[in-house]
């Protein structure tokens, strides 16, 4: 297969499963994807052919009911199937967003999947689970684009929200591997670190390691809750320099000072003492690694924390060096990270988010950067979007969009490389009556 090769130009900011072990390690850094933003000057060289990428300069219009801006609105109202149709919530239960948000939490169903788990040891001796689709390995082509899903705070690929992404990725032929940070879906503790907002080097670990293994493909990655934080601010860290072909993120709380207002008032304490709960739970089973840390830990509280402001004041700003609980949540929210993000990137939150304030989100920035879009549904919850043709227990509402964002990427890239709509095609078609 040919390869394609850029020239960069200036740069501008603007149930259980079925589980087997293997393990790998290194890095090779790989080609950049065609993308549609002001940081690059992008001209492909395949032989002495220049190809250069258009995009349709009069998109449907989104339906009233969707709140749709950014910066890349006009380049990426073209991919969407379903925008211009109406917001529709699911009668009975997404009339309220807690409602809705327990609902889907509890009642949505949950594909049967099975993976092979590799066990990344990072650089600092921690650990990382990579929940691999079982059997992908030799049934993909290497050129079959991947999708690294980085679940929300706790969860992991047992999570309903995770398993229906990879389902819809995996139909349309893509390689999809779910991150399980530390601790999280039972991915070993094997130092006194977990994760946090504000880490990112696990996450430029495993896109390492992903890119290193499948060099002919292009990296996407998609986020939800603290991991679409994560995410996001990855993508400003790396800038112009980031290997992902485009990302998204969904009920990213952005502002975390503002989500921390929020959760602590009202009905919003119930899933504070939830997500609390499931911290304490993970940080009980690694107790023993934490006895003999010494300096402001204090460990007595993490392990009975009632809220997750006390957790981290406990444990989490200690362990990323941060002042007070305050000063990590201030200096680890994403928002401050859009204007930097140099890929294409697609946001989606709902109005009545109960976790990720509305009023958090970076709509400014957003609009002054080429390179993201932001659709706003005006129900939803959180991580709920009861809504669409599989509501109520099927699929979320945004995973239809949000592969079709995915698939005008791939299929652009695809297209600017010699014989890349055949690949695409052919590898899609190869496995069109595999069933995950």
């Amino acid at each position: 297969m040919a390869r394609a090769y850029f020239h960069i130009g200036s740069a501008t900011a603007a149930t259980p499963t079925a589980i087997s072990f293997s393990s790998s390690s290194s890095l090779r850094h790989r080609k950049l994807p065609a993308a549609y933003s002001h940081c690059f000057s992008l001209t492909l060289r395949a032989s002495t052919t220049t190809t250069p990428l258009t995009m349709s300069n009069h998109p449907t219009p989104p339906h009233p009911s969707l709140e749709v801006i950014g910066g890349a609105r006009d380049s990426f109202l073209p991919a969407f199937k379903t925008l211009h149709l109406p917001y529709n919530p699911y009668p009975f239960i997404a009339w309220n967003r807690h409602v809705e948000t327990i609902f889907a939490s509890f009642f949505r169903s949950l594909p049967n999947v099975r993976f092979r788990r590799e066990c990344l040891r990072t650089k600092d001796d921690g650990s990382v689970a990579l929940d691999w689709v079982s059997g992908d390995r030799t049934r993909l082509p290497p050129h079959a684009p991947i999708l690294i899903l980085l679940p929300g705070l706790t969860g992991g690929s047992q999570d309903s929200y995770v398993r229906h992404m990879l389902v819809k990725a995996r139909n349309k032929g893509w390689r999809v591997v779910v991150f399980n940070s530390r601790g999280c879906g039972d991915s070993p503790v094997t130092t006194p670190q977990f994760y946090s907002a504000s880490f990112l080097g696990d996450m430029s670990e495993v896109v390492e390691l992903v890119n290193n293994r499948y060099p002919k493909a292009n990296l996407y990655a998609v986020g939800w809750s603290l991991g679409a934080n994560i995410l996001v601010r990855y993508l400003g860290q790396e800038s112009h320099s980031s290997v992902l072909s485009g990302a998204v993120s969904l009920c990213n709380p952005f502002n975390l000072v503002i989500a921390d207002e929020d959760f602590r008032k009202g009905f919003n304490i119930v899933y504070d003492k939830s997500l609390a709960n499931g911290l304490c739970k993970i940080f009980k089973k690694h107790a023993p690694l934490f006895e003999e840390m010494g300096g402001e830990y204090n460990i007595p509280v993490a392990a009975n924390a009632k809220s997750v402001r006390e957790f981290d004041e406990a444990l989490t700003r200690v362990s990323f060096g941060f002042k007070s609980v305050d000063d990590y949540y201030s200096n680890s929210s994403s928002s401050d990270s859009i204007k930097n993000v140099c890929i294409p990137l697609l946001c989606i939150q709902a109005t009545n988010d109960p976790i990720a304030p509305s009023r958090g989100i970076p709509r400014e920035d957003i609009k002054a950067n080429s390179n993201c879009l932001l659709i706003v549904t005006p129900k939803g919850g959180h991580l709920g979007w009861v809504a669409g043709t599989e509501a109520p227990r099927g699929a979320p509402w945004t995973d239809p969009p949000v592969m079709d964002f995915l698939e005008h990427l791939e299929q652009a890239s695809s297209s600017a490389r010699p014989g890349g709509q055949q690949d695409s095609r052919s590898k899609t078609e190869n496995l069109q009556h595999v069933e995950v």
